[in-house]
């Protein structure tokens, strides 16, 4: 039997994958007000909050392994509608819900959790789905 693993403290980067990093740029930045942290030719970082970066990757950059002068990120990819979710204040889904309104971004569902949490859920320019969910989705938040 081996010794249990080591305790993982959080997620700290979730990856999608773009055709076009200046619209999809546009649409984290102007849409969600999320500030890019480093911005390249291959991939945008944007600050999620606290310990967590979303970072978006023009689709086929990420196809060879990038050699760095601190070592090497193996290759990597995604395809098709991704989803990952954004943590939103309880008291902030009404002021989401008008905003992305405002600025004529379609929500394609809602959710009602068992434990009390609200879900919206939208797309991305490049169609990946977005989710801005309140406490109470999960056991741990």
């Amino acid at each position: 039997m081996t010794d249990p693993a080591p305790k993982i403290g959080a997620v700290l980067e979730t990856a999608i994958y773009v055709d076009d990093l200046s619209r999809a740029g546009r649409f984290y930045e102007e849409t969600l007000g999320l500030a890019p942290m480093l911005r390249d030719a291959r991939m945008w970082a944007f600050d999620c909050g606290p310990g967590s970066v979303l970072l978006a990757f023009l689709r086929g950059a990420t196809a060879e392994t990038l050699h760095l002068p601190g070592g090497e990120i193996p290759p990597h990819e995604g395809m098709g509608r991704l989803h990952f979710a954004l943590a939103i204040a309880a008291a902030d889904l009404g002021a989401w819900e008008a905003r992305l309104a405002g600025l004529g971004v379609a929500i394609e569902a809602r959710m009602n959790w068992p434990r009390g949490g609200k879900s919206l859920y939208f797309r991305d320019p490049d169609h990946n789905l977005v989710e801005l969910a309140t406490p109470g989705l999960w056991a741990n938040y």
